[in-house]
């Protein structure tokens, strides 16, 4: 007859439950917010709020404009419109739980949930940077090469830049998500962050996480710092044929604006490429509040700017914003001016 044996059926019964666990994933995380400035939380969120209106509006005003008149049809403005929409979905994927996190409403989220916010939001950090990269081309062609931009840049163009800025995305951020739900968690629970990030979550499990670290490595080379040395590189051709110009009132203003544009596009480019490398170089040597604030920084920031610098100061946008208002303003004036006479009489 033979014998129980309780370790022999705890033996048989641990591979079910791994690939339980393996299939289910953790518990749901608790985001941390910003550690060590926990009592500044609610005063963090002030700007957080104010960047996230600003994105919305801007973004979404840009848009419209963009949709309604037939004249901002030109690749330059379609550019414009695929960047509102990246600029939208960055910030619309990780500022409302953040602030969420920071009012203290909420700061759990399930693991399945952070997989789908971490990768929405490097999709849409990589499809904006694609379309970044894109748009210093178009400027280029346009002043470089202005006979040739009608035949170079057309809407079929544009609609493959779309593509292929989403499709690269998509493949860069499908592996890391294959890859955190094969490791093990051991019940780490407490995510020091805002928000869901690739190796922010990786630094949870208790198993070997070179292959994130590597990969991250990797891809934060190959793609996001590689399209700000080709914009860089693109800006620099677009200085050298500026300066060439024969009309000298024509140089203030081109380099006005490129200089503009190398402003926002450093806030976007400057805290990521920090964040994604200090997982790899600076983890014990950099706090971590300054490592969350500057990742915070990249997704809050340019989403709010890029309309201004990119939409409002460019003179047709411009043109056509103040036409809107001036007819929102007499609109309402007429309202209120009928409404008087009619109380009157």
């Amino acid at each position: 007859m033979a014998t129980w044996n309780p370790q022999m059926e705890l033996d048989l019964a641990l591979p079910a439950l791994n690939q339980t666990l393996l299939l289910s994933g953790p518990g749901p995380f608790v985001l941390l917010g910003v550690p060590g400035l926990k009592a500044l939380h609610a005063w963090l969120s002030v700007p957080v709020c104010l960047l996230y209106v600003a994105a919305l509006v801007g973004n979404t005003l840009l848009l419209g404009l963009i949709a309604v008149d037939k004249a901002l049809r030109s690749p330059m403005y379609q550019f414009l419109g695929l960047l509102a929409v990246a600029d939208l979905i960055l910030a619309t994927s990780t500022v409302p739980k953040a602030l969420a996190v920071l009012w203290g409403v909420s700061a759990e989220i399930s693991f399945g949930a952070c997989l789908a916010q971490l990768f929405v939001a490097h999709v849409a950090f990589i499809a904006e940077s694609s379309v970044l990269l894109a748009m210093a081309v178009d400027r280029y062609v346009a002043i470089c090469q202005p006979l040739r931009y009608g035949a170079l840049l057309t809407q079929r163009v544009v609609g493959i830049v779309a593509a292929a800025a989403v499709a690269r995305g998509a493949c860069v951020m499908a592996p890391p998500v294959v890859l955190l739900q094969r490791l093990p968690y051991c019940g780490q629970r407490a995510l020091p962050h805002t928000y869901c990030e690739h190796m922010g979550v990786a630094r949870l499990a208790c198993g070997d996480t070179r292959p994130n670290v590597w990969y991250g490595l990797a891809t934060t080379l190959l793609s996001p710092a590689l399209d700000l040395v080709l914009i860089g590189a693109s800006y620099v051709l677009i200085l050298r044929a500026v300066c060439r110009l024969p009309s000298h009132g024509a140089r203030p203003k081109a380099l006005g604006t490129c200089g503009a544009h190398a402003v926002v596009i450093a806030l976007f480019y400057t805290p990521a490429l920090f964040s994604f490398l200090a997982h790899r170089f600076g983890r014990h040597t950099i706090p971590i509040h300054i490592h969350i604030l500057l990742a915070n920084l990249y997704v809050m920031v340019p989403p709010a700017l890029n309309p201004v610098v990119y939409g409002v100061r460019t003179q047709q946008i411009a043109q056509r914003l103040q036409h809107g208002l001036r007819l929102l303003w007499a609109g309402a004036v007429r309202k209120v001016g009928s409404e008087r006479t009619s109380t009157h009489t």
